[in-house]
Parts: structure tokens; C-alpha cells; sequence
């Protein structure tokens, strides 16, 4: 396959619309950021962010400079401060990651002897054995040197103290993990598992916590070259577990079926995908601080997905509850594509105070309905937002189509023709618009009094869709009191007395109401004030004037 098509074959998703306009500040701040989450995990050993947020943030960032090349940047060197001052015998090669199964498929063009493994979510390490005895521990570091862990490892049971019949120096790559006993990645995610382990192997000392972290081997670098043989070796050695989970496979099929097992089945630890190898590959000795061309990973879908907010929406209600909703550039999770979010309350917006270019992490609740899980980074430019003041919207507000008022007052002709109120058929929130947009609607009540030649002008609306819409707006008129008291939206309509009229009930003080059965002290001064409300009481004179019963 050419090398331009497999290089576009391993751009992900987000590369769609990566290159948009950027300014020097936006990719500069990208970098600051990526530096400081390097920095703490390499040298503090915490994780700050998700593993799959970062990974995402530093593809984004990628993508931004190739994208801005007229915009300079500093050298990115994300295993900066991860470097040590122990230099590994065998330089510790890292991966390429394919997104997609057209990648994968592209990479085993021409390819054989294949062999797959979990890609176990955990920290790199060398141990370095002498004459049977751990003689030293190096952590990943920047591939070619890293940190002393020698004093740790020897606190975790899992990296064996002495090896059984060894002579000479031994050299083992893998990597440590944190155990999770029936870990089903496709539920539960990562967990946090690799901060874990980082933390601990940062402490001066372990404790008893040295107990969760295991050991998965995946290279002898020294070892036989071909797979069979070193996996043969791994278990002389001890290592059988490792052996076990690497299996063989003809071809794109069996590595799919693999990569959704171990997606969806028990492991005892987090995976953040597969690990795709052929069998024979070089010697250690050849080795470099750079992806191989032997091995490549195929990682699972994102179960959070990095998002760019483009803007922020505030929908309001029938109830006049604020819900700002986030317009996102489209991202892709389980299949979906996600293109809006929910902030929740306007409460938490101002909290987490979200800005169009600001970088959020959304997730499916349910595997259905998106959720915003919190900011990432903010965008170095705070793009100004008008947002709804406290105390608006209310229950009381909006019974008139006003500019600030028309999102409500539509909300409220939903749910006036809606199965809840008066089950106008045919009678959604297109028909409301349309009426609106025709300037038929200056208040609730207006479209009784509307005539089929109204009806008729409205754009849109034909002959017959005209007169099926005056017929429905007739009807509406013989429906029951009780009905029109739901469709008002009269507070626990259900509750109230089904023998009394408007009269009736609007005499009725809080306390009146609080002495009903279902009704408590807050339902009671919410009656008391909706019966009083003035636009309430103009609605009920013209119910009262077009003769529905009741009013």
C-alpha cells in the first residue's frame, strides 16, 4: 500500500476537523499543558488527566502544528522529565498506535507470522537479572535511560527475586500493572490503574501495597527470535501467565475476535487494547527509542472522548429551567457521533464556567446519552457568553412570545398540545414555530381565535394541513376543565378538587391547599401564587370568553 494512503489511514477521527483556524496562543498553551501532565506523571508519578484524554490532547496537538507549520513551537519531548540517570541495556522500543480497522488492515498487508496480546494498561519497566538475582529495575523513562527502581521492585511478590537455573545477565521488558481480579474493560474502564502504579513506584517505599501491583512480561530482548521459543523460555523462567495471554493468529479476523474478548471479558488487569506482533523480530541489540516496524497496538474505542466546545446554548423550559447545552465539533464514541452535551444546571455551567474553544471529556451515560464529565483545558481566549440571570426564568414566566421569552413560551405550547395537556393531533413543536414565525402567537390562547384564512397564509402550510389544524384547535375547545388545568400547567393538577371551577379553586389560600391530601407546603404556595399570577388570570378570561367550561 503506498505510504500517503496508510499515513492518512492512521490519522483518527479528530483529524476530520482538525485543521481549523489557530492562533499562536491556543497551540502554545496546548504544549504548556501537555508539559505540565508529562511532567507530573514522569516525575511525580500522578495522573492529572485520564489516559485516553491525553492521548487525544497530544494527537490534537500533532495535528494543530502540521496543520500551522507558519506557527513556531518548541521541541515536543513528552518523556522529557521522565528520564533518569540509569541507561537501559536494551532500548525500550514503544508503539505505534492504529485507530482504526483500515489501519490495522493496511499494516498486515504483506505481513505473516502474527501474534497478538492485551496491551496491558500499566508502567514499562526493565529488570535486569545477574546469575539468577534482580540485580536492578529501570523504569520506561525516555527509552533509552531512566529511574532506579530497584529498591521497590524488590518490594512487589510478583517480580521474582531470583530466577530458577540463570547464569549470566538476563533481561526482561514488561510492565507492571495494577491488579484488578475479573476487570471487565468495556464496563469499568481504566480506573486510574496506571496513576496507581506510577504513584507507588515514585514513593521512597511501598509497604504492603507492593501486593497489588503485578507483572506482565512481553519481551525477552536477548531471547530466542522467533515467538514459540521465547514463549517457551518466558515459562522455564516463570512466566507462564505472560505466555498464556499471547496467542497466535492468521489474520485480521482472528486479531479482531481477540481484541473484542479481551474488550469485553475478565482480564486481572486494565487493558487499553492489543498488542498486533510478528514473531520474529531483531535482535535487542538493534533496538532504538522509537516505534519498531515488528509490533504495532490497536487500542479500544474511547470510552471518553476530548471535545472542542464551538458554542454555548441556554434552553429554557416550560418550567423555566435553564439548560445550557455545548455545541461540540464532532466526536465519535461507541459508533455515535456526538455533536452536544448538556452541561446539567446553569448552576454547574457557572461552575465549571465553559467557553466556546474551551477542550471538555464527554462520556455515554447509559452507552446512550452523552455527558459532560468536566473541562480538560481551557482555551487562552475567554470568549464572552450571555447567559440567563438567576431568577429569570420561572414556573410564572414567559406567557407572552417577547424575544428574551420565546424559548419558554414555546416549551409551554408543547406541552399545551402535547399528550400531558390537551393531545392536539398533529400539533407538535414545527406547527408552534411555523405559527410564531407568522407572528400568529403574541400570547398562549392566541391560536383559538385563529381563522382557516390565517391558517391558510402561513407558509408552509397547505390546504388541507390548514383546515386538519383549525379543526384540531376546535376540539381543543371541548375538552374537559380538569385537562386544560394540566395544559396550563397548573401545579399537581392531578391533586386538585374535581369538583371545583377556576372560581373555586383561585380562592383558596396556601394554607387551603397544604390541608389537601398530596399537596405539601411548597405545592400549596405554588398554587396560591399561580391562581393569582396576572397573565395567569388574563389567560383564564379568555378561556372564560370562548366559552370552555370551567373558566
Amino acid at each position: 500500500m503506498p505510504r500517503l494512503i496508510l499515513a492518512l489511514l492512521l490519522c483518527p477521527p479528530l483529524a476530520t476537523y482538525a485543521c481549523t483556524e489557530r492562533t499562536r496562543d491556543e497551540i502554545h498553551a496546548l504544549q504548556a499543558q501537555l508539559a505540565q501532565w508529562d511532567d507530573a506523571y514522569h516525575r511525580q508519578g500522578t495522573s492529572p488527566v485520564a489516559d485516553e484524554l491525553y492521548d487525544q490532547a497530544r494527537e490534537r496537538l500533532r495535528q494543530w502544528q502540521s496543520c500551522h507549520p507558519q506557527i513556531p513551537t518548541a521541541t515536543d519531548a513528552p518523556l522529557a522529565s521522565s528520564a533518569g540517570d540509569v541507561r537501559h541495556p536494551v532500548a525500550h522500543t514503544g508503539l505505534d498506535k492504529l485507530p482504526n480497522a483500515a489501519a490495522v488492515r493496511a499494516w498486515l498487508t504483506n505481513r505473516s507470522d502474527l501474534w497478538v496480546q492485551p496491551k496491558v494498561d500499566g508502567v514499562a519497566v526493565t529488570l535486569v537479572y545477574q546469575e539468577g538475582r534482580l540485580h536492578q529495575a529501570i523504569s520506561r523513562g525516555d527509552g533509552l535511560t531512566g529511574q532506579d527502581w530497584t529498591a521497590n521492585a524488590r518490594q512487589v511478590p510478583a517480580i521474582p527475586r531470583q530466577l530458577p537455573g540463570e547464569h549470566g545477565r538476563l533481561v526482561l521488558q514488561g510492565e507492571l500493572y495494577w491488579r484488578l481480579p475479573d476487570h471487565v474493560q468495556a464496563r469499568q474502564g481504566g480506573l486510574g490503574a496506571r496513576g496507581k502504579v506510577a504513584g507507588l513506584m515514585a514513593r521512597k517505599s511501598l509497604g504492603n501495597e507492593g501486593e497489588r501491583i503485578g507483572l506482565f512480561v512481553w519481551e525477552l530482548p536477548d531471547g530466542p527470535l522467533d515467538m514459540p521459543a521465547r514463549q517457551q523460555r518466558l515459562r522455564q523462567l516463570g512466566f507462564s501467565d505472560s505466555a498464556e495471554r499471547t496467542e497466535p493468529v492468521s489474520g485480521f479476523a482472528e486479531i479482531e475476535a481477540w481484541r473484542e474478548r479481551w474488550y469485553k471479558q475478565p482480564l486481572p488487569f486494565a487493558s487499553d487494547g492489543i498488542v498486533i506482533r510478528q514473531g520474529h523480530r531483531p535482535p535487542g541489540r538493534s533496538w532504538s527509542a522509537q516505534a519498531p516496524g515488528w509490533a504495532v497496538a490497536w487500542k479500544y474505542p474511547y470510552q471518553q472522548a476530548l471535545a472542542e466546545v464551538r458554542r454555548v446554548e441556554f434552553k429554557v423550559g416550560r418550567s423555566g429551567r435553564v439548560t445550557p447545552v455545548l455545541h461540540l465539533a464532532p466526536v465519535e464514541l461507541d459508533g455515535r457521533s456526538i455533536q452536544r452535551v448538556s452541561s446539567g444546571s446553569l448552576k454547574r455551567w457557572r461552575n465549571l464556567d465553559v467557553r466556546p474553544g474551551d477542550q471538555v471529556a464527554v462520556t455515554l451515560a447509559g452507552l446512550t446519552i452523552p455527558r459532560l464529565d468536566g473541562v480538560v483545558w481551557r482555551s487562552p481566549t475567554r470568549a464572552d457568553v450571555a447567559a440567563p440571570l438567576d431568577g429569570q426564568y420561572s414556573a410564572l414566566t414567559c406567557w407572552h412570545a417577547t424575544p428574551d421569552c420565546r424559548q419558554q413560551f414555546l416549551a409551554r405550547l408543547e406541552w399545551l398540545s402535547g399528550k400531558g395537556g390537551l393531545a392536539l393531533s398533529g400539533v407538535g413543536p414545527g406547527t408552534w414555530r411555523q405559527l410564531d414565525e407568522a407572528g400568529l402567537l403574541a400570547g398562549l390562547l392566541d391560536w383559538l381565535l385563529l381563522t382557516p384564512g390565517q391558517l391558510l397564509a402561513v407558509p408552509g402550510l397547505g390546504e388541507r394541513s390548514a383546515a386538519n389544524l383549525h379543526r384540531q384547535f376546535q376540539l381543543a375547545r371541548q375538552r374537559p376543565f380538569a385537562t386544560w388545568l394540566r395544559a396550563l400547567g397548573v401545579p399537581s393538577a392531578d391533586a386538585l378538587p374535581p369538583d371545583e371551577d377556576w372560581a373555586a379553586l383561585a380562592q383558596r389560600s396556601a394554607e387551603q391547599w397544604q390541608a389537601r391530601p398530596g399537596i405539601g407546603t411548597v405545592r400549596g404556595v405554588q398554587l396560591e401564587r399561580f391562581f393569582h399570577t396576572t397573565d395567569v388570570v388574563q389567560l383564564q378570561q379568555q378561556l372564560h370568553d370562548v366559552g370552555i367550561a370551567g373558566f
